[in-house]
């Protein structure tokens, strides 16, 4: 058992890393909390005193807040869908022998790897251009006409994008999942007749609660701030603008760093919202 002495030691190695974190997270919050009470225009003048809560009331009032948080919104939530659906079936798939399965999961995992703003430049350019891209030649070959996918159903092309980044991410945690199964229940269930698609819902489904749970908690952390893909296709034009996107306008494209920091507030607001919606949930899974 740990003494007293040693306790206190590792308690005081532990100080200088705690203090850094903790100062790493807390200056730029109390920064962005003491901006948002200013009226803060660098190009038009810079510090020209105390705001109070008018720029948070101009932020949430401003025709642009509500679309941006349905759109972050949405996006999230298509992204979930599709990772979540396609996960578990690459995961039941990966892990059914196969020649080659080394190389099959390496190429599953590879786009996580890939930097967004890389990936967003490939979609759009190579795969979603109307006129030179991979999907309007296939598009052609099959006699129709090309879509304008940043144009035409640009919310639906980011989805796609995102999507494509995050799957490996939970097919990564679906897998592990799928693996950790008895599979004695499912030889048993087999053996008194149980379809594939009931053991499917009443066995590998189940079992796969927590691990899904987890992967919504930690992608809705993430997509809750996903910018970079937005701005290298749309540029947040086609209601494409998230809240994230929106900050970033008040900030730097009007120079209005007082307004963006109400917004920053905002979005700190909701992703502690969603986080503790998500967190109950995940301590209810656990719990079971």
């Amino acid at each position: 058992m740990a003494t007293q002495h040693s306790r206190s030691a590792a308690r005081l190695m532990m100080t200088p890393a705690v203090v850094l974190l903790l100062g790493w997270m807390l200056v730029p919050l109390l920064m962005t909390l003491w901006f948002s009470f200013r009226r803060y225009l660098p190009l038009r003048g810079g510090d020209l005193g105390w705001a109070g809560f008018d720029n948070y009331v101009r932020f949430v009032t401003s025709s642009a807040f509500w679309p941006s948080v349905q759109t972050t919104l949405i996006l999230v939530g298509g992204v979930l869908a599709i990772t979540i659906v396609l996960g578990v079936l690459l995961a039941l798939l990966l892990d059914q022998p196969m020649w080659g399965q080394g190389i099959v999961r390496i190429l599953v995992i590879a786009p996580f790897f890939v930097m967004p703003t890389v990936s967003a430049l490939v979609w759009k350019n190579m795969f979603m251009d109307p006129v030179n891209g991979l999907l309007a030649h296939l598009w052609r070959f099959f006699g129709a006409e090309p879509v304008a996918w940043l144009t035409d159903v640009p919310l639906a092309s980011i989805v796609l994008i995102v999507s494509w980044q995050w799957l490996p991410f939970a097919t990564l945690i679906l897998l592990t999942a799928v693996q950790s199964l008895d599979s004695e229940q499912l030889e048993a269930a087999e053996m008194d007749g149980a379809r594939p698609l009931s053991r499917f819902a009443h066995i590998i489904l189940p079992h796969l609660g927590r691990a899904i749970t987890i992967v919504v908690l930690i992608q809705t952390i993430f997509l809750l701030s996903i910018f970079a893909e937005i701005f290298v296709t749309t540029g947040g034009a086609f209601g494409t603008r998230t809240l994230t996107y929106l900050i970033f306008q008040r900030v730097l494209e009007s120079q209005n760093v007082g307004l963006g920091s109400a917004g920053g507030v905002y979005a700190i607001i909701l992703a502690n919202i969603v986080a503790i919606f998500l967190m109950r949930i995940v301590g209810k899974n656990l719990d079971r």
